[in-house]
């Protein structure tokens, strides 16, 4: 008679807004942007908690950075729907433009994501 182990399923890791909130721009870049760093501090006010995030994605090749173009010009008005998670300003802070030796973009933004009851 063998002895089977029986081993519970592991729970699936939650998602965190940090999550949803890298998606969500990769999702705004078309899916040509690539993540190279996304840090995240927390913030309040009087009357609000929240969230300041910094994020950095690259745009490599052609089609990418016209992707990233695009991303540029529709981040600040952009509605995001994260869940529990208000946008209150998305804004990109620098923009690294080079088509030697291959064209590329890189997009620093930095947004603040409010706590939503």
């Amino acid at each position: 008679m063998s002895a089977e182990l029986l081993v519970a399923p592991r729970p699936a890791r939650r998602r965190t807004s940090q999550d949803r909130l890298r998606d969500a721009l990769l999702a705004l870049g078309d899916h040509h942007g690539q993540l190279l760093a996304h840090d995240e501090r927390a913030w309040a006010s009087i009357t609000f908690a929240g969230a300041r995030h910094k994020v950095t994605l690259l745009f490599a090749g052609a089609g990418a950075v016209e992707a990233g173009e695009r991303f540029v010009e529709a981040l600040p008005e952009h509605e995001f729907a994260i869940p529990h998670q208000l946008v209150a300003d998305a804004t990109v802070v620098e923009v690294e433009h080079r088509l030697l030796p291959a064209p590329r973009l890189v997009v620093v933004c930095e947004l603040l994501l409010l706590e939503d009851a």
